[in-house]
């Protein structure tokens, strides 16, 4: 199981990197990859967190230690990595 962590401030690599093929608040029909969420706030915090409209992919994925990495810069290579590997 791989280590967990807490969300990073000011990061929000995991509101941007992946798709999202599911629709929510501000995306009707999901969110390409590469696009900042519609619910990011201006301190990349969800403003969707905890509440049922959030997508149960978003909901689903976990800060880990591998997926965060040091800094938000490789979150979001780590995590645009896994989105090509997964189209």
């Amino acid at each position: 199981m791989p280590a967990t962590r807490d969300c990073r401030p000011g990061c929000g690599a995991c509101c941007i990197a992946p798709s999202i093929t599911t629709p929510m608040p501000g995306h009707p029909f999901g969110k390409p990859a590469g696009q900042p969420c519609a619910n990011l706030d201006a301190d990349y915090r969800c403003r969707l967190w905890g509440r049922p409209e959030r997508p149960p992919f978003c909901a689903g994925l976990k800060p880990a230690v591998e997926m965060c990495g040091d800094d938000r810069r490789q979150a979001l290579i780590w995590l645009s990595a896994l989105e090509r590997a997964t189209r």
